[in-house]
């Protein structure tokens, strides 16, 4: 999820559980910890970017991590705050509950979270929502604004926090419904097309949950397409990328390579733009691939030539947005 997520909702988790003792200090407390896992951006400053693509939702995401680190701040907390009516294990439960949550919500989207580790360097992904998600976001947010504004009415403030979480609970049950409905049909008509693949990926497209983006294939490449909720249509209009793994041969960092196709989970392709290697994973989606279906992938990295690759992730991801692209966007989503 995105950070202003994860602060209101990290925010709503603190009204529920202590802002009967400590107020609305309680809010601040529990945004502070539930993004405590982010704190994994930082190594962006001193790791390779492959290095780093890899660490962050690592390790201080993993189940084991959040534990140790509720138990140190509930030890901390119980002695420098100690209102009435609140244990150790008070605190354990508020703060392990709030890590735990931001590492499961990350898991909703499609970057893979390492909750396992350092036992296991499997990637979790749920693929149900995307990363940033208004829709999403609106519910914790108001909470909390209304929250910070609102009266010391105890019963009110419960009942805001409360739907403003109810209501982003719902939300991503309300999604996961989308994502069984465009899988069931998508699958359906892959068979009907006589699609062969290995690999299946759907994910939501940018900014909202009922267009959804398709990758399907094996080791030699992928076909890629996007399927509304509202679609009507019974055909896939299908584009295909070669994966041309035989170029990363070439590459004059092979041990940086290796990490990128273990971040991509094997959803990868490769490509030479004048002359110049470039690394795509296909799970990011599509410059505004609803629109054209052959444009380029949001995520690419230019594997011999690092210092361009600072913001590999972030910079394709809006690339070429203007009015026409949320027309288009906006249609598209109405189905075909």
């Amino acid at each position: 999820m995105d950070i202003v997520t994860h602060l209101g909702i990290g925010a709503c988790l603190g009204e529920v559980f202590a802002g009967r003792i400590i107020g609305k200090r309680a809010m601040a407390w529990g945004a502070v910890v539930h993004s405590l896992p982010d704190i994994d951006v930082v190594t962006a400053v001193w790791l390779p970017t492959p290095a780093a693509l890899l660490a962050h939702r690592g390790i201080t995401h993993s189940f084991m991590i959040s534990a140790l680190v509720a138990v140190l701040l509930a030890a901390l907390a119980s002695r420098q705050n100690k209102p009435a009516g609140w244990s150790w294990q008070r605190w354990l439960v508020f703060f392990w509950i709030a890590i735990l949550l931001h590492d499961v919500l990350d898991a909703f989207n499609n970057y893979g979270t390492g909750w396992w580790e350092p036992f296991d360097s499997t990637r979790i992904a749920f693929n149900i929502v995307y990363v940033a998600d208004p829709f999403l976001s609106i519910w914790p947010l108001s909470a909390c604004v209304v929250l910070l504004f609102a009266k010391n009415d105890l019963s009110r403030r419960r009942n805001r926090e409360l739907l403003g979480l109810g209501m982003a609970v719902l939300y991503l049950f309300y999604c996961g419904v989308h994502k069984r409905v465009v899988d069931s049909r998508v699958t359906e008509l892959l068979h009907r097309q006589k699609i062969n693949y290995s690999q299946y990926l759907s994910t939501p497209a940018p900014l909202q949950n009922w267009l959804w983006y398709i990758v399907a294939g094996s080791d030699s490449g992928y076909y890629v397409t996007y399927h509304s909720v509202f679609d009507r249509q019974g055909q896939l209009s299908l584009h295909y990328f070669p994966r041309n793994a035989y170029l990363l041969a070439k590459a004059k960092d092979p041990a940086g390579v290796q990490q990128l196709i273990r971040f991509s989970q094997k959803f990868y392709t490769a490509e030479i733009h004048s002359d110049t290697l470039v690394f795509n994973d296909l799970r990011f989606g599509q410059i505004i691939g609803w629109q054209d279906p052959t444009a380029g992938f949001a995520f690419y990295y230019f594997p011999d030539h690092p210092s361009l690759n600072r913001l590999t992730v972030q910079r394709g991801r809006l690339a070429g947005w203007n009015g026409a692209a949320i027309r288009s966007l906006y249609h598209r989503i109405k189905g075909r």
